[in-house]
């Protein structure tokens, strides 16, 4: 469903609520150089580095010189930031080549014969007089991140420092990360050391490299499958000091109804009435050189560099894909001020002063994500980063070949996989380097035609003249979300008309053209209540999408067999490339799922004439329901006969971690077990239609109007057609599932009470008539589920084992089930 808006003038309250956030900003501007005061001038000749600079080889230090203290202590502020110019290689512990950690205001203050390096608190702050402003930055804590001794001082009293014990800290929180995995990682300060020959500066940075080893008796599974010694991991860490970017910069605040994040800043001297916590808008700085011109070429485009990393042909369409922004950009009036380059021999990848697009190998497939270096004062992005894992577009293949075979592979085909592969990593690299210029997921771009790269697209699979056809997996180039993103957040207000109030009337445009925008916060899990939000979705109806699915994986089960391995491929990795057509549909439950109890809503803010959320119609939430039991049916999850034993040839090894994450558990050895396969199918679409905030919200529906499905209703419907309707052991394997998950929800402690007395009573009566079952298997499985059923402690016991239920492959990419996002932190996964 799509609300047309009317695009009226802001009310009173409105135009109040522009003209407070327009003060805001302009106090902001103002009180920034007040809040870093003692802040380092600019270089004194062009080619002077941002401070005067020495290795001190022969002990393993380095100096920096800093300016001479001012009367408060201070000797000079900057942007710092660490990253890792060398990963451990693994999806779980998110330690990845060329990954940022945190971005900090990086202050040194004299306190006699020591030099503290402290992190000073951005996000607390008051715009106002000198008093005020302090007054806020003494009531929150700041981190002292190391003292330095001072080395010498020089004619003029600037303060020459060791820069050891900064350097030397675990600042990217590598410990941490490590022992989520395994236990008791420290630091290893006898294998760690400052590599002084790394030590470069420039007019506006310093970079420089340490080697942080850490160590444990106990590392975990992770560091044991990918380093040659487990029990002592070794990173090399980055470290850049930067220049504050001077007062030219004009802050932006962030809109629900855009898709800008950035970082959230508390400001107690804002006015009376007004918020004091508001969402900054991260960008880049992007000015015309004729600010008049709706049309003008820039001072300073932004460019992206592709890491040569990448083989080929993935780094070429890598370029391909980034440089899709450049079109928006260009409709946005600004010529010529994107562009995308390969990374030129001998630059360095981790010198700030490249925006970057990484390419990482791990052990399995995993995240990739987007975000950089961002001004926690002003939400300035001063460098975009991009972290790509390498296997996802090997899995992609796999997944191809698993739906077309290896025929076409290489052919430039229509249903070539590895050309629907680079057309997939083109949209990837759009995707991320749209997180590294400030944008947002819109999950809703899939809905609607692709109006986005920044949602997570599935492969558009037809079905022409019965066979799969993949000619139109993905788009080319971005879409008119992708179009109004730029043009909101870096679209330059005519002169003399107000940024903030621009901007507002953008977003109310785009939304009277029906263009929908919905994002992580109402996307992720696939127990909300929006169906526009799902990821891995395409179309508008998820009910039909879910119907069409079922259709291609028909056809596609229907011809799984040797020809989806190439020549001389092991016959093993059949089961690999089963998993993913199994569970073709899995994402499509996910979308048609969020229609039950679901909610037809947008964001908004008083005054753009937006219409209330209100549930989906009850015609829509009945089909939704029918839809997904129907993929519950036996004839929809039973392996066909002829494909068992296909998947049950062996490979002779037993620690390809690749291999393994991504397969079904077998029944001993490599024998397939086919019950497994439906068990776990079944469970996808279960989990959807039994998670306790949906049926909180089919009751809840239900009670304010009785024609809407309630839970009693949805649970009648699964122990119609999927319990009581059990023919063979592919049924009685679902109906063991269903009933188990019912339970499950039932005891679930954020299940609401009526919600679990509905489910109680109805558990309570399948038991008694599974109890009066007749003879034979179907008899005896009935009578063990009645008496399961009745007996608390048993069914508790068995609900709590963690291994219940086979394990669920994973679909998205390897590292965690949700993923890794913050609208605060500027990363976004893919």
């Amino acid at each position: 469903m799509q609300h047309r808006h009317k695009t009226t003038p802001h009310s009173a309250t409105s135009r109040a609520r522009q003209a407070g956030r327009t003060r805001f900003l302009r106090s902001l501007a103002v009180a920034l150089p007040i809040y870093v005061l003692a802040q380092a001038g600019p270089a004194s000749a062009q080619e002077a580095p941002l401070f005067p600079t020495r290795a001190v080889a022969d002990k393993g230090t380095v100096h920096f010189t800093l300016p001479r203290a001012a009367a408060d202590g201070m000797s000079g502020c900057y942007i710092y930031s660490s990253a890792l110019r060398s990963g451990l290689g693994s999806s779980e512990v998110r330690l990845d080549r060329g990954m940022l950690g945190d971005t900090q205001l990086l202050c040194f203050r004299r306190m006699g014969n020591k030099v503290a390096a402290t992190f000073e608190n951005a996000t607390f702050r008051a715009t106002g007089d000198a008093m005020t402003t302090r007054g806020a930055r003494e009531s929150f804590t700041h981190s002292v991140a190391a003292m330095l001794d001072i080395a010498s001082e020089t004619s003029s009293g600037d303060l020459v420092v060791d820069m050891a014990p900064l350097l030397s800290s675990d600042v990217i929180k590598i410990a941490d990360a490590l022992n989520r995995d395994g236990k008791g990682f420290r630091p290893a300060p006898q294998h760690s050391a400052i590599d002084t020959a790394s030590l470069r500066a420039f007019p506006d940075n310093v970079e420089i490299d340490t080697v942080q080893t850490f160590t444990s008796d106990t590392p975990g599974r992770q560091a044991s499958a990918v380093g040659p010694d487990a029990n002592r991991p070794s990173f090399i860490v980055h470290h850049s000091f930067i220049r504050l970017p001077d007062d030219g910069y004009q802050p932006r605040l962030a809109d629900p109804r855009a898709p800008a994040f950035g970082p959230i800043v508390y400001d107690y001297g804002s006015p009376l009435g007004q918020p004091v916590a508001v969402q900054l808008a991260a960008r880049f700085r992007l000015e015309k050189t004729d600010p008049a011109a709706a049309r003008s070429p820039v001072k300073k485009p932004i460019v992206f560099y592709i890491d040569p990393a990448a083989p080929e042909p993935v780094r070429s369409a890598l370029r391909e894909g980034v440089d899709y922004w450049k079109q928006s950009f260009d409709r946005a009036g600004y010529i010529d001020a994107f562009r995308t380059e390969i990374l030129p021999e001998g630059a360095d990848p981790m010198d700030i002063r490249y925006n970057m697009v990484h390419w990482t190998n791990r052990l399995t497939r995993g995240w990739s994500y987007g975000g950089g270096i961002i001004d926690p004062r002003t939400g300035e992005i001063i460098r975009g980063n991009v972290v790509l894992g390498a296997l996802r577009v090997r899995q992609d293949i796999a997944i191809f070949e698993g739906l077309v075979g290896t025929a076409e592979n290489g052919s430039g085909s229509g249903n070539d996989p590895v050309r629907a592969a680079l057309d997939r990593i083109r949209q990837l690299g759009a995707h991320e380097v749209g997180h590294a210029l400030g944008f947002m997921h819109n999950f809703a771009g899939s809905t609607q035609d692709r109006t986005s790269v920044m949602d997570y697209p599935p492969p558009r699979i037809k079905l022409t003249n019965g066979q799969i056809d993949l000619s139109d997996a993905y788009a080319q180039g971005g879409g008119v979300w992708d179009d109004f993103s730029v043009d909101w957040l870096y679209g330059a207000p005519p002169p003399g008309v107000d940024a903030e109030a621009h901007a507002a009337q953008k977003a109310l445009a785009i939304a009277a053209a029906g263009v929908k925008f919905v994002t992580d916060i109402d996307g992720r899990s696939p127990d909300l209540p929006s169906p526009i939000a799902s990821m891995w979705d395409d179309g508008p109806e998820p009910v039909a999408a879910l119907a069409h699915m079922m259709a291609v994986r028909d056809v596609a089960l229907a011809n799984f067999g040797d020809k989806t391995l190439l020549p001389g491929e092991p016959l093993a990795h059949l089961r690999r490339k089963f998993v993913p057509v199994w569970l073709l549909h899995r994402y499509d439950v996910d979308a048609a799922g969020k229609l039950i109890g679901g909610l037809d809503y947008e964001y908004a803010v008083r005054g753009d004439n937006h219409p209330d959320p209100k549930p989906f119609p009850a015609a829509q939430q009945r089909a939704a329901i029918a839809a997904l039991i129907g993929t519950l049916a036996s004839s929809k999850l039973t392996v066909p006969d002829a494909l068992v034993p296909k998947l049950s040839v062996p490979i002779p090894r037993t620690n390809d971690i690749q291999f393994n994450n991504e397969v079904f558990a077998n029944a001993g050895a490599a024998a397939f077990d086919p019950l497994v396969a439906a068990d776990v199918a079944a469970q996808i679409t279960l989990d959807s239609l039994l998670a306790p905030s949906r049926l909180t919200r089919v009751h809840e529906q239900n009670r304010r109007d009785t024609s809407m499905p309630g839970v009693a209703e949805l649970v009648d419907a699964i122990d119609r057609d999927v319990i009581s309707a059990r023919s063979d052991a592919v049924g009685r394997r679902i109906a063991y599932r269903a009933l188990l998950t019912i339970a499950e929800t039932q005891r679930d402690p954020t299940t609401s009470p009526a919600v679990a007395a509905i489910l109680a009573d109805r558990l309570g009566t399948i038991g008694t008539r599974l109890a009066a079952s007749g003879r034979g298997e179907d008899g005896e499985w009935a009578r063990y589920m009645s008496g399961l059923l009745k007996d608390d402690a048993r069914l508790s016991a068995l609900l709590g084992q963690r291994q219940a239920a086979p394990e669920i492959p994973p679909g998205m990419p390897i590292g965690g089930s949700t993923g890794w996002f913050g609208e605060s932190t500027g990363w976004f996964d893919e």
